[in-house]
């Protein structure tokens, strides 16, 4: 599909990205590698590492977190917390999915890492760790800011984790309203999971320099697809377009597939292995169940150590993405104790690598700088080893710990990490941190809360040149309406994906009707694209610069 975009000055770039959640294999994919600003789909990571505290015991559902002046001087979207207010962790979580509150999401990242720029640290290591490759996060909430982007394909990555990692939580997406604490909030996403059949989640985004942004999934039978779309120009326009995506998606992907459920992230940064033993130790937070610590003893005779990283600062990569996960165990550890006698695991959930992924992103250091005496760790099992149910997530029994609203994880003893000294803010050391490249596309440089639509701040528009080369177009004619227009292109996209997918979209509002063109294309992709359009009975002209 080609960028859905009114020919008009302000309009943020636009990008899709649909996946296959059963296998993560792509569907259709338009921009979806160009970093762009997310907005508020950027709480999916926020939230992502709040499930992960919970089920490793850093903190619980009814923790009480303190909200800090930063978090409370947020704008909106935002719950409407007060500095020196207290308020449970389950509060939050909702706020922040829900009505996608920005002092929420604040305040959860100052909870769990100390500071938002320590948190904001995690969360690009732990993308990292997921295979999301072009993202950086620079806060919690995804207002924009200079160095914080992510892209359409990763946004969807994303979203394919928070339902395979987290299924007992990943219903709170599916809600239209919900008790914060303090207030009861409404869906900011409740116009579409009411309008598609199948939806039930995920996040909406909205900043001027944005666009409307969605991340949607949806499931139709054994069918289950994640969509991200990046720039929309109103809620009901992105919505639209997503509809249209997705109904193209479900008649593509066949009925039944082999699930390949994605890997748990891998640590590939050479770490010190040690000999470790095991001791009690008490709980980090009250009222749960002791933990186990590991503590380092001197280390081995011979130590098998992986392959020095091609850079230090890359202290995670993603999995491999294409194998299914092996069932002849049900212990997973992110470290390998070579070489050293060691306790045998609980059995425990597939998904134990993911935590001790995101336990290290907490506490990493730059694995160049790290001390011979580090402590290993091991994973803390979290989440019960099952494979999935057809039925969507929300199907599952309203008691259980899936609800995260009404319900909390059961207790149950865990192995949880000794990490090492907590690292100052700042001392974890990230890949990607370069600025995003350079767009021919327009960049808003100024923000708002999502869904403040009152008093807009002025922007500044900043105008880049096209790409060389890429000045020839298709039109399609005239349309006496803009949406009659969106939908012909729409359909030609989709029709045609192979030689209109890099193309944009452009209607010209004309006195004549509205005129339905592609723009940005190579002199060749044109003539192309409209020899395959007439061929399907649909006029067309080349038109050059």
């Amino acid at each position: 599909m080609a960028a859905i975009l009114p020919a008009q000055l302000s309009a943020a770039p636009f990008a899709a990205h649909v996946m296959d959640a059963r296998t993560g294999q792509p569907i259709y994919s338009q921009n979806a590698d160009t970093r762009l600003h997310p907005a508020s789909l950027t709480k999916m990571m926020t939230l992502y590492l709040a499930f992960a505290a919970i089920e490793r015991g850093q903190v619980r559902l009814d923790s009480k977190f303190t909200i800090s002046s930063k978090a409370a001087a947020e704008p909106p979207s935002k719950l409407g917390l007060r500095a020196g207010q207290q308020i449970e962790l389950r509060y939050l979580i909702r706020a922040a999915a829900i009505k996608s509150a920005n002092d929420a999401a604040t305040a959860i990242g100052e909870g769990l890492a100390g500071s938002e720029s320590a948190f904001a640290q995690q969360m690009t290591a732990t993308a990292r760790a997921l295979g999301m490759r072009n993202t950086q996060f620079r806060n919690a909430h995804g207002l924009t800011q200079e160095g914080h982007y992510s892209t359409a394909h990763d946004m969807s990555i994303m979203g394919r984790r928070l339902f395979y990692d987290f299924p007992q939580y990943y219903n709170i997406f599916s809600r239209r309203s919900a008790d914060a604490g303090i207030a009861q909030v409404a869906s900011t996403n409740k116009r579409f999971l009411d309008d598609y059949s199948g939806a039930d989640g995920i996040k909406t985004g909205y900043t001027r320099a944005a666009g409307f942004n969605l991340t949607a999934s949806a499931q139709r039978g054994n069918k289950r697809l994640i969509a991200t779309v990046f720039g929309g120009t109103s809620t009901a326009q992105r919505n639209q377009v997503m509809s249209q995506l997705l109904d193209a998606g479900f008649n593509r992907v066949p009925n039944r597939v082999r699930e390949v459920r994605p890997e748990p992230p891998q640590l590939l940064a050479q770490k010190v292995v040690r000999r470790a033993q095991v001791e009690p130790a008490p709980a980090a937070t009250q009222a749960q169940p002791q933990r186990l610590v590991l503590t380092a003893s001197a280390a081995p005779r011979r130590v098998e150590r992986p392959a020095q990283a091609a850079s230090t600062a890359n202290a995670f990569a993603a999995a491999p993405a294409a194998a299914p996960q092996p069932q002849t165990t049900g212990r997973t550890t992110a470290l390998s104790l070579a070489a050293s006698a060691r306790p045998q695991l609980r059995p425990a959930a597939r998904s134990n690598a993911v935590e001790a992924a995101v336990e290290m992103a907490a506490a990493q250091t730059p694995a160049a700088q790290a001390p011979e005496s580090q402590s290993a760790s091991l994973a803390a099992p979290v989440l019960a080893s099952s494979s999935r149910p057809a039925r969507s997530p929300r199907s599952r029994q309203a008691a259980s710990t899936a609800d995260v609203a009404q319900a909390e994880p059961a207790p149950e003893p865990a192995v949880a990490a000794a990490a090492p000294a907590p690292a100052p803010a700042g001392s974890l050391s990230l890949d990607a941190s370069r600025a995003p490249k350079p767009r021919s596309e327009t960049v808003i440089l100024a923000a708002m809360g999502e869904g403040d639509l009152a008093n807009p701040e002025a922007v500044e528009i900043v105008r880049r040149p096209a790409n060389g080369g890429r000045s020839w177009g298709v039109s399609l004619g005239l349309y006496g309406s803009r949406a009659e227009a969106d939908r012909l292109l729409l359909r030609a996209a989709l029709q045609d994906g192979a030689t209109l997918g890099q193309a944009r979209r452009n209607i010209a509002d004309t006195k004549r009707g509205f005129e339905a063109h592609f723009v940005n294309l190579s002199k060749a992709e044109a003539e192309l694209a409209c020899s395959r359009l007439s061929a399907r009975q649909q006029n067309c002209t080349v038109v050059g610069p």
